[in-house]
């Protein structure tokens, strides 16, 4: 425990901001987390979590949570959206995944994370948890940060503030200055719906608990159970030919019909079954430096959004939350807590941001760019974890040890 607590505001309650409120209160401080919304809750549907994800959630004490309704998949599995042929798989019940990474591989639904993280927050006494505040905008001296609020709210004075706002991060906005976040021309229908509506060559593939990813010609499908096998949640993934920077009119489901038609039966039968109440254009921004601003921090996505081809956004969170944990346990002044969080993952998060985009061109190629790829991958033992094992290792803290 530090000699002093300090007094850390985090604005935002998604998956990051709660991680971050509970791993500085665990390091002794007192927190104030503040949501804009009415009520805490979390939108979406299924999570991969990587061991670097699943490392990050036992250090902050809610594995054993979060293990009692998600399911640890046996494979992860490359398939061909066209031909229907696997082109390669991941063992994660081989010896030599669990010689590697020491934490299981985990698929959950968000509102399950959201839920044991909240909880975990409700139970903590030094954590404070305030709904209805959106932040205005926020004004620091050299002795403190006084955040401005919506409406009749007064203002909140803290030591530090932590920006884990997501993409749209209005404190990012103040204090980065930097352009709107950057459009993939991608978009996403996704969804969870009960695995007992899996029928035919669909419950096949329900029933193996394996994460199936449906590779394609700028598209995909990513199917996997969720919440104890109760739930099957299925993210189709498109380009859009229609998309302009001024218009919502792009990424429609007439496009999502039209770009999965040429694909195998197997995928064809599962179109039908995808939610289409919302659709998610996806974004990310370019890696920055400056995600420290005085007694203001960048956290998630507010720091480095990512695109989901790494399925890596929650996991690079959870990573931020315990890395700000640990240097907020070491130090009294929250510029040298800061500094130690921001050199330990700056680095690693740009990487893991520009490697997303980079997976996301090698799962959408068509042509003779597809038959490359699949005759690399199939030649792939399922127990070689090389490719894959910087992104599922965390980083060493940066942060000395007594």
């Amino acid at each position: 425990m530090t000699p002093v607590a300090l007094r850390i505001a985090v604005v935002g309650g998604g998956i990051g901001g709660l991680a971050a409120a509970l791993s500085v209160a665990r390091a002794g401080h007192h927190v104030t987390l503040l949501e804009r919304a009415a009520q805490f809750g979390e939108i979406g549907a299924g999570l991969q979590l990587a061991p670097n994800a699943s490392q990050a959630l036992e250090e902050l004490g809610v594995l054993n949570a979060v293990q009692r309704t998600a399911v640890a998949p046996p494979r992860l599995v490359m398939m061909d959206a066209l031909s229907g042929e696997q082109v390669t798989s991941l063992d994660l019940r081989s010896s030599a995944y669990t010689e590697r990474f020491t934490h299981p591989y985990l698929v959950t639904h968000r509102t399950d994370l959201h839920a044991a993280l909240l909880a975990a927050c409700r139970e903590h006494p030094a954590v404070t948890l305030r709904t209805g505040h959106t932040v205005t905008h926020a004004e620091q001296d050299e002795s403190a940060v006084h955040l401005h609020f919506a409406g009749t709210a007064p203002r909140l004075t803290a030591d530090a503030v932590m920006a884990a706002d997501g993409l749209h991060s209005r404190l990012r906005q103040a204090l980065v200055g930097d352009e709107e976040p950057v459009c993939s021309r991608y978009v996403a229908f996704r969804g969870a719906l009960p695995a007992d509506r899996m029928t035919g060559r669909m419950s096949q593939h329900a029933a193996s608990d394996a994460v199936m990813v449906w590779a394609g010609p700028r598209m995909h499908l990513v199917q996997y159970p969720v919440r104890r096998g109760e739930l099957y949640n299925q993210v189709a993934v498109f380009e859009s030919d229609h998309y302009t920077p001024d218009s919502d009119d792009w990424g429609t489901e007439a496009e999502l019909e039209e770009r999965f038609a040429g694909t195998c039966q197997t995928v064809r039968d599962a179109l039908p079954l995808i939610a289409r109440d919302r659709r998610w254009p996806l974004y990310d921004r370019p890696p920055i430096d400056n995600w420290v601003h005085g007694r203001i921090a960048l956290l998630g996505d507010a720091a480095h959004p990512m695109l989901q081809y790494l399925a890596q956004g929650a996991c690079q969170a959870l990573e931020d939350a315990v890395a700000l944990g640990q240097s907020f346990g070491r130090f009294t002044d929250p510029a040298d807590a800061f500094a130690a969080y921001a050199d330990q993952r700056r680095e690693r998060a740009a990487r893991i941001q520009t490697n997303a985009r980079r997976f996301g061109e090698i799962c959408h190629l068509e042509g003779m760019g597809a038959t490359l790829r699949n005759q690399l991958f199939a030649s792939r033992a399922s127990d070689d974890f090389n490719d894959v094992s910087w992104v599922w290792t965390p980083a060493p803290s940066a942060v000395p040890t007594p």
